[in-house]
C-alpha cells in the first residue's frame, strides 16, 4: 500500500502528546469523525508513539497502515474496520476514566533536612519547606512548586506550538513567589505562612506570529491544572514575550 497516495478522511495533530498523557482520547475523538473503511492520519513529534500505537490499533479494532516521516514530525495512518458501532460509547468510558484518574506519590523522611518522594517508577529527594541558603543540597519544597508550575507551562506550550505548526526555537519561564510571612512557618510570629504572589514570565524565541504564537500561550495557561488551581489561591501574574 502506497501511504503517499492515501486520501484522509480526517488529519490531526498530536503534538508532543504520547499515548498516555491524553493522545488516544484525541485519536478516539478524531476517529469518530472517519468513515466505515476511512483513513484518520495522525502528525505527532513524540517518538514513543510508534512503539505504542500499533498494538493499541490492534487492541481496539483499528487497522494501523504505517507511517511516514514528515520533517521533524511522523505521518500515522489508521483505518477504520467497521462502522463506529461502540466507538462513542467507548469515548465516553475513557473520558470518565481520565476525569477520575487520581495521581499517587509516596514520601519518606530519609535523612538530614531531606525527603524522598516516590511514584511509579521515579524517585526525587526534596530539603526543606523552604531555605535561604546560596547553596543546598536539595531543592526546597517551595522551589519544587514553583518548579513544577513552570515545567508545567513549558511542555505543555511546546506541545500547543506543536499542534498548530508553530516553530518554537527556545522556550523560557521564570517564576518568583513571595510568602506572606515566613516567619509564621519557622514558627518565630503568628500568621499566615502561604504564600502570597507567584509571577510567571515565559519568553518565547520564534519567527512565528506573535499574535498567535500568544493565543496559543494563553490557551496553554487556561489549561493549566497548577495554574488553575494556584489562581484560586493567591496573586498569579503570567506574563509573555517573544524574544
Amino acid at each position: 500500500m502506497d501511504l503517499e497516495t492515501l486520501q484522509a478522511d480526517r488529519i490531526f495533530d498530536g503534538g508532543d502528546l504520547d499515548c498516555g498523557s491524553g493522545l488516544i482520547l484525541l485519536i478516539r475523538e478524531n476517529m469518530l469523525a472517519v468513515p466505515a473503511g476511512g483513513i484518520l492520519v495522525m502528525r505527532s513529534r513524540e517518538p514513543s508513539v510508534a512503539v505504542d500505537l500499533p498494538p493499541w490499533c490492534r487492541m481496539v479494532g483499528y487497522v494501523y497502515l504505517g507511517s511516514l516521516p514528515e520533517g521533524d514530525a511522523v505521518r500515522y495512518f489508521i483505518q477504520r474496520k467497521q462502522a463506529a458501532t461502540g466507538e462513542s460509547q467507548a469515548l465516553a468510558a475513557d473520558k470518565v476514566k481520565a476525569k477520575n484518574y487520581e495521581w499517587r506519590v509516596r514520601t519518606r523522611s530519609s535523612g538530614h533536612r531531606k525527603s524522598t518522594v516516590y511514584c511509579r517508577n521515579f524517585s526525587w529527594e526534596v530539603g526543606q519547606p523552604a531555605s535561604f541558603e546560596e547553596k543546598d543540597s536539595h531543592p526546597s519544597a517551595v522551589e519544587y512548586l514553583l518548579g513544577a508550575l513552570s515545567a508545567d507551562l513549558t511542555a505543555a506550550y511546546a506541545t500547543e506550538c506543536a499542534r498548530e505548526g508553530l516553530e518554537m526555537e527556545d522556550v523560557e519561564i521564570t517564576a518568583r513567589g513571595r510568602l506572606i510571612n515566613v516567619l509564621a512557618h519557622m514558627g518565630l510570629e503568628q500568621g499566615d505562612p502561604g504564600f502570597s504572589e507567584i509571577e510567571v514570565k515565559c519568553f518565547a524565541s520564534t519567527l512565528a506570529d506573535e499574535m498567535k504564537a500568544e493565543a496559543v500561550w494563553q490557551r496553554t495557561v487556561a489549561r493549566s491544572p497548577l495554574a488553575a488551581t494556584l489562581a484560586k489561591a493567591l496573586a498569579l501574574t503570567i506574563k509573555f514575550a517573544v524574544v
